[in-house]
């Protein structure tokens, strides 16, 4: 195993050089990347409204959680027009998921199983020049695969 002398030493060494980054980036990837960005910053938002709530006794301040869910939706909108799946087959795809984890309803074993794992590939060739290109379960990037 390798070791070294401080945390920042190890950062400097393994982390990925940003020009090898920006070698592999194009439009989509970059627009992809903006989008995702934008849920992540935005959830952050929805859970600090909803920290002021729980963790300082504040009331809910609702126009504020509606607009930060409808910031959500717009970024969310961007993610699924840059893999080119519509919010009606990712739902669809929800459902198959929490049906087959949750069969017989919640239960902590079901959560922990996630039954619903077995054999999908999640891989999209628009952004892995060696990836599936369906967003269902391949057996070519099955966990089982071999």
């Amino acid at each position: 195993m390798k070791t070294w002398e401080n945390h920042g030493r190890m950062v400097g060494e393994i982390k990925k050089p940003g020009v090898h980054v920006l070698d592999n980036l194009t439009p989509e990837r970059v627009d992809l990347w903006h989008a995702v960005t934008g849920v992540v910053t935005e959830a952050g938002e929805l859970m600090d409204a909803v920290k002021k709530l729980v963790i300082y006794n504040k009331p809910l301040d609702l126009e504020n959680v509606v607009e930060e869910l409808g910031d959500l939706e717009f970024y969310l909108e961007q993610v699924r027009q840059n893999i080119r799946v519509g919010r009606a087959i990712i739902l669809e795809k929800n459902m198959e998921k929490l049906g087959k984890r949750y069969s017989e309803g919640y239960s902590d074993k079901a959560a922990q199983e996630r039954a619903d794992k077995q054999g999908l590939c999640g891989r999209m060739d628009a952004f892995s020049p060696s990836g599936c290109k369906n967003v269902i379960p391949c057996a070519a990037h099955s966990l089982n695969a071999s």
